[in-house]
């Protein structure tokens, strides 16, 4: 179930001109610039539809821990960029979305650099669009070079309406 495209989409519609060998690059410093932090751990951009993001991280001495892998935080940062991406890609331009809770069970050591897809069912998608505030469990998979999944994560977002906020009374 499509949805007619939300100001992130149509962003991202214009690398549609870029020809295709240069689009994940381009796509990723235009999502940099608007989330510096991901631009800091050099997060790649590599796939983002209403259905599903897919993220990347090298690894590199920059996010590294103590053992060489990719450090926890960039891995967390990895997560939440994933499902941030995909609920981005979704919510409403009247609403904003902010994470709300997240898990991380860190299961096996990781080696090499890693790849986070979330992905969002229709219901989720739907729900999206028919509310103007709500929260959603996001689907989140972290695998590395090896394709073992070192964590398990789970990613809460909310969605709530875009301006100022009523004061309590």
């Amino acid at each position: 179930m499509q949805h007619p495209p939300n100001r992130l989409e149509r962003q991202l519609e214009r690398l549609d001109e870029v020809p295709a060998f240069a689009r994940t690059w381009f796509r990723s410093v235009v999502l940099r610039r608007a989330v510096p932090f991901t631009g800091t751990a050099g997060i790649r951009f590599i796939d983002m539809s209403q259905e599903r993001t897919e993220v990347s991280i090298a690894n590199r001495h920059k996010v590294q821990n103590h053992i060489e892998g990719i450090h926890a935080s960039a891995m967390n940062l990895l997560a939440e960029t994933a499902t941030g991406m995909v609920v981005g890609m979704n919510v409403r331009d009247d609403c904003i979305p902010l994470a709300k809770e997240l898990k991380m069970a860190f299961k096996k050591r990781a080696t090499g650099d890693m790849r986070a897809v979330a992905t969002l069912t229709d219901e989720q998608r739907a729900r999206m669009q028919a509310s103007d505030n709500g929260e959603v469990n996001v689907a989140v998979t972290v695998t590395d070079e090896a394709g073992v999944q070192p964590v398990e994560c789970e990613f809460v977002w909310a969605w709530i309406p875009a301006g100022p906020r009523k004061p309590k009374q």
